[in-house]
């Protein structure tokens, strides 16, 4: 995953006003109490469901059903409520009814987004089916297929075991357990670290403790949620530490509930403690976050290098170490070393009585930590056991396009398409891997397929737009944007999506105003250093320029090239507005620089009508 598109669920919060929803937790403990449970003693732990879990790149998903539909969640530790994307509200046909006046949610960014209600007659967990459930309704698409967060109001009905490294989450129960150590699973041999956590309350149900940065305590919260481990900037000034000290470099944009974005970046700090675990001379990942309670979020990469129970009974964390990095670093600038050791004989190996499913679980944990040769070696298993199993051989071709086997990433995925043939994800796996062959015809009849597949109201739509546009399809892009847009006000790729349009508009030359009114639109949420901020700058100045507005269009074509001097398109842009302003050696100058950096530019350019 790009660091420019690390996408992350976040905290959800109370805001102005107050909210009634009904309660889940009673009906859930009801109907998912199971036999199976360990002892020590008088104390007893009993498991109440046990949830397989796929991670999809660091995004824990979970399978529920949603009257008859079937859905995935993220599991999402740091929501307070459960939660569905409006697009997926609509798409369920679930209706909506207003929240309080003056409720919204917020997000880490500082981003926040309205909500509304809606009641799903019939919800299905762990095969326990429940009756008029609640959700909140707001807020940006999750991605990965899932279609809302698995809060606190399911997370937080007694313990909680997060075993994501071997891909399940188990909602437990102890009793009479006082302070028996309940890593149960442990034993004698597997040492095991713990910690206190904070009383919970309704409003924040979260799991909240301390940890420490070069030797000053942090609060910190468990957010399975958060996409990535990250520590805000106010915490790591307090020890010394911003964006400009030495050896801190860009680790990339992340963003939250509603439209912010921000920036963030790879420290080092000399030591992280937590428990009775603790990382001499590791890096972080810091950001500008509004966590109005806590200083850091200790995200699922965290989560998956780790097994933790939760005991809420006992205000106690207790973990075990799996091996492997603990904090995932991607998007950094330079490549950055794993600071921790292998994964453990215990986690790298399946238990005999494994079946297709929890290979497949595993393998995809284990590529979300980037291990791919294990991931690779679990997922061949899965595919041998089910090899009529699409998803599986979509998986196993994913990664299999992580170790550059292109070949065998495109066989995976056209036997997956051979089995199911409307089988979306696939698709455009297919078709981006045709587009990397130049084979610009046989990848359009994938996106033409993965867009029929879809609903109007699917995220999809915006990853099939941007592909449209690889291919030079403006007009089908524009269609693609415009299903997206109308479900997807509150995310936070919304002004890339005006932008996608906007550009769009702009190369072909056609409905130029509104061409002008997106880029415009989209400019107002930018950061104006940003490298997206470029991009909107140099398509809305190309506008301009087609509508005659030559002043206008070299003053947003100086901004863009103020960030990307490299950009050879703004570049001849400008040198067209200068000519035509009669500036002739200055326009000239400007298209000879454009050709020294791209000298292809001016056929590409004049393909589309842009010329001196």
């Amino acid at each position: 995953m790009s660091a420019n598109n690390m996408r992350r669920a976040s905290l959800t919060a109370f805001g102005i006003g107050r909210l009634k929803l009904r309660a889940a937790g009673p009906a859930f403990v009801g109907l998912l109490m199971a036999s199976g449970s360990a002892s020590a003693g008088s104390c007893k732990i009993g498991r109440m469901a046990e949830i397989p879990i796929t991670m999809s790149d660091l995004r824990p998903l979970m399978t529920a059903k949603i009257n008859d539909t079937d859905v995935r969640f993220l599991v999402d530790s740091g929501a307070f409520y459960s939660m569905l994307s409006g697009a997926s509200a609509a798409e369920l046909k679930l209706s909506t009814r207003p929240a309080p006046f003056g409720f919204y949610v917020t997000g880490v960014g500082g981003g926040t987004a309205t909500a509304s209600i809606a009641m799903a007659k019939t919800f299905t967990l762990a095969g326990a089916q429940l009756h008029n459930i609640e959700f909140l309704v707001g807020g940006s698409d999750v991605g990965s297929g899932s279609i809302g967060l698995l809060g606190q109001n399911v997370l937080h009905i007694g313990d909680v075991e997060y075993d994501f490294g071997q891909g399940v989450l188990r909602l437990m129960k102890a009793i009479d357990c006082g302070k028996t150590a309940l890593a149960y699973w442990a034993g004698t041999a597997l040492p095991y670290s713990v910690m206190s956590i904070e009383s919970t309350t309704p409003r924040k149900p979260f799991t909240m403790g301390a940890a420490f940065i070069n030797g000053t305590q942090i609060r910190v919260m468990f957010d399975s949620g958060a996409g990535v481990s990250v520590l805000s900037l106010r915490a790591a000034a307090r020890v010394g530490v911003k964006p400009d000290s030495p050896g801190v470099v860009s680790g990339g944009s992340t963003h939250g509930i509603g439209r912010n974005v921000i920036p963030s970046y790879i420290a080092p700090f000399s030591s992280f403690k937590i428990g009775d675990e603790e990382i001499r001379n590791t890096r972080l990942r810091i950001a500008d976050l509004e966590l109005p309670d806590a200083d850091m979020l200790i995200g699922p990469d965290f989560f998956l290098s780790h097994r933790m129970y939760v005991a809420n009974s006992q205000h106690k964390l207790y973990f075990t170490y799996n091996g492997g990095p603990v904090f995932n670093l991607a998007g950094a600038k330079y490549p950055l070393q794993a600071e921790a050791a292998p994964p453990s004989a215990a986690e790298a190996q399946a238990p005999e009585s494994a079946d297709a499913a929890d290979y497949s679980r595993r393998g995809e944990a284990q590529a979300s930590r980037r291990d791919f040769q294990q991931a690779l070696a679990n997922l061949k298993r899965a595919c041998e056991l089910a090899p009529d199993n699409p998803e599986y051989l979509y998986q196993r071709g994913m990664v299999y396009w992580q170790l550059s086997q292109a070949p065998a990433a495109m066989a995976d995925f056209d036997q997956a398409l051979k089995i199911k043939a409307d089988y979306a994800a696939a698709l455009l796996a297919r078709a981006e891997l045709l587009l990397g062959e130049r084979d610009r015809v046989r990848a359009a009849a994938d996106l033409d397929a993965a867009r029929a597949a879809v609903s109007k109201e699917s995220d999809v739509h915006f990853q099939i737009a941007r592909d449209y546009q690889s291919i030079d399809a403006w007009a089908a892009a524009v269609a693609e944007y415009d299903l997206w847009i109308v479900s997807h006000g509150d995310d936070a790729r919304l002004p890339e999506a005006l932008h996608g349009r906007c550009r769009a508009r702009a190369i072909e030359g056609v409905d130029l105003s509104l061409a002008l009114k997106d880029c415009s639109a989209a400019i107002k949420h930018i950061d104006k250093s940003s490298s997206l901020y470029a991009r909107v700058a140099d398509s809305r100045a190309l506008v301009l320029l087609r509508m005659g507005e030559f002043d206008k269009s070299i003053a947003d074509y100086d901004a863009s090239l103020k960030i990307n001097p490299k950009n050879a398109a703004a570049w001849y842009g400008r040198g067209i507005d200068k000519l035509r302003k009669q500036k002739t050696a200055d326009g000239q100058a400007d298209i000879a620089q454009a050709t020294a950096l791209s000298p292809q530019i001016a056929e590409e350019l004049s393909r589309h009508g842009i010329a001196p």
